[in-house]
């Protein structure tokens, strides 16, 4: 039986939150600080490992509609503990990896730990408890979580230091234990699917249709550039910094406040920006990237600091907007599954921005921000373009 905790939604939070926290500190951050030390004892470069986090974007992004659908129909508890046994899976097969055909196995495997589990499913089993008024629920997730890089660094970090690599990579597979999986288990089942009606003859108005055919490809759209942003800046985090003339040990101190930012957006998100609809704080969040890339590029080392901040601030709440704004354009019908598909051009996009940005800073420095930037003024301009449709009548 559940703990009396999590009958209550605060309890759900806490407890998927922080398991959010685990499964995103030991797939997506890990080759920030292993990615070097990987290569060097499996005879490649940190780009091959780069490319292979790369692959399981991909395969995360694929398998994330299947996954909404199989939450929209089931109970998301039940896809969450498939993907923690992914994640150990994955994880396992990555401390034993003895070559690139052996790491890409394992980064495989965390592909679909990462698609089965992260964000979108959590997403999809908060809606699936909730249903429209999950949106606070979403933001309480994405606040616990934003810690993610600020715990996840410095914890793989340490345990690099003790044991290697491969050890670390085990320690992980410990905390899934210890932490994750007993919370995943006190999560509450979602009731019983309701037998979906036998569809009634309506007239549905040409004008309306294409309004939603238009709102859905600008969300697509959108987020395919924002996508590309995110996580292309996430992986390469502190060599960013460090090419605006910050040594490593300061870079590596600076990229971790990038987590502190997120909460900080998320609070306020979730204290101030809940009372207006979803497309403020979208176009917020769309906003705090070229802002961070306008003070990098002024100020130069002393940019830094608002460089990591301003990206964190837009990026805490990219991820909330995620989550509400295609509940807000689309509602709760369905939601997995749609979530799913809108989600995936900017996942396959995003699949490659990690080893797509890390060429270009190889080669080009800084200005590689000038790419990332104009992505982010091209999603607030379609964001401009959007309009949440009318409440229906009573």
């Amino acid at each position: 039986m559940s703990p009396p905790l999590l009958h209550s939604t605060r309890g759900v939070v806490l407890a998927l939150g922080t398991a959010q926290t685990v499964g995103w500190a030991s797939s997506f951050y890990l080759p920030t600080l292993l990615a070097e030390p990987m290569a060097r004892d499996l005879g490649t470069t940190p780009p091959v490992v780069f490319a292979a986090l790369s692959g399981a974007l991909l395969i995360s992004a694929l398998v994330s509609p299947w996954a909404g659908r199989r939450i929209d129909h089931g109970d998301g508890r039940a896809m969450l503990l498939r993907a923690w046994v992914l994640f150990v899976a994955g994880l396992g097969l990555l401390s034993l990896a003895q070559g690139v055909a052996t790491l890409l196995l394992a980064w495989l495997v965390l592909g679909l730990a990462m698609g089965c589990g992260l964000y979108d499913a959590a997403f999809a089993a908060l809606v699936r408890l909730y249903g429209p008024a999950a949106r606070r629920s979403i933001s309480g997730i994405t606040l616990i979580a934003g810690f993610a890089s600020t715990v996840g660094w410095p914890l793989t970090a340490w345990m690099e230091a003790r044991w290697g690599w491969r050890g670390a990579c085990l320690g992980w597979v410990a905390l899934h234990a210890a932490v994750a999986l007993p919370l995943i288990l006190a999560l509450p089942r979602a009731p019983a699917a309701a037998p979906s009606p036998p569809p009634v003859p309506q007239a549905t108005a040409p004008e309306d249709e294409a309004a939603d055919t238009r709102r859905l490809l600008l969300v697509m759209l959108l987020f395919v550039c924002l996508g590309f942003v995110s996580t292309s800046v996430a992986t390469h985090l502190p060599a960013l910094v460090m090419a605006t003339g910050v040594p490593l040990a300061g870079a590596v101190a600076l990229a971790a406040l990038a987590g502190p930012a997120q909460v900080a957006a998320r609070l306020v998100e979730l204290s101030v920006l809940s009372r207006f609809s979803p497309l403020l704080a979208a176009r917020l969040a769309a906003l705090g990237h070229p802002c961070a890339v306008l003070a990098a590029g002024v100020l130069g080392p002393a940019g830094a600091l608002p460089f990591v901040v301003l990206h964190g601030l837009g990026n805490g709440l990219l991820t909330i907007v995620r989550g509400t704004l295609p509940l807000a354009l689309f509602g709760a019908a369905g939601y997995g599954a749609r979530q799913g598909w809108i989600a995936m051009p900017g996942r396959l996009v995003g699949a490659a921005s990690p080893f797509l940005l890390g060429w270009v800073l190889e080669h080009h420095g800084l200005a590689a921000l000038g790419v990332t930037a104009a992505l982010s003024l091209l999603a607030l301009g379609l964001l401009m373009l959007l309009r949440l449709p009318p409440a229906p009548q009573r």
